[in-house]
């Protein structure tokens, strides 16, 4: 017998049962009659709340990008009283998001959704981003106008390192694809790439 749902929690419970297929087999390994089995009601009943699979992804999503952007702004304010303290604490929170959240990591990332089908998904993405870039535009304030790199090229450079640390560094057992632990290599990376730009003394 189905669990009986009340009409709001019903869709929550489909997305936390989509959270558990996603982080066992991908955002792409499971199809929507999986979810309602996982979430014991019926598959019809998913209709009544999502359009089709991509739809339920594209919530999971959404939720993550909402919990992303909290951990990126916590980060941030916590990270002062200086700028590289603040915007190196906000790569860090990317590799903590992904390793404590694989799931809603998953559908962000790796499901292929086009923002702009799903528009609550574009806005709350791009909050997300929002942070990294307040974070870099304070980092480059000493610097004068015409010389100051563009905020949203090496915010973007830095959110680009960081997925790729997660994605060669931190799946799989923890340390068996590096000699070294996936915050030290992105700190160490950050800091070459912000020197290089002249964001940071040699020394700093």
């Amino acid at each position: 017998m189905k669990r009986g749902y009340h009409h709001g929690n019903l869709r929550q419970a489909l997305v936390e049962a989509a959270l558990i297929l996603i982080a066992d087999q991908g955002p792409t390994g499971f199809t929507l009659s999986e979810a309602a089995k996982a979430a014991d009601v019926t598959p019809a009943a998913v209709y009544r709340h999502f359009a089709g699979r991509d739809d339920l992804i594209a919530e999971v999503a959404r939720q993550g990008y909402d919990i992303f952007a909290a951990l990126m702004e916590f980060a941030y304010n916590n990270g002062q009283p200086t700028a590289l303290a603040a915007f190196e604490a906000t790569g860090r929170a990317y590799l903590a998001f992904a390793r404590k959240y694989p799931g809603h990591y998953k559908a962000m990332f790796e499901s292929g959704l086009s923002l702009q089908a799903h528009p609550d998904l574009a806005i709350v993405a791009q909050k997300a981003r929002a942070v990294l870039e307040q974070a870099a535009e304070k980092l480059s304030q000493h610097l004068p106008p015409g010389k100051r790199p563009p905020a949203t090229m090496f915010s973007a450079h830095i959110w680009a390192m960081s997925h790729g640390v997660v994605e060669l560094y931190m799946r799989g057992a923890p340390g068996a694809k590096s000699p070294f632990p996936p915050e030290d290599l992105l700190e160490a990376g950050i800091g070459i790439y912000l020197r290089g730009l002249g964001l940071l003394r040699p020394d700093a």
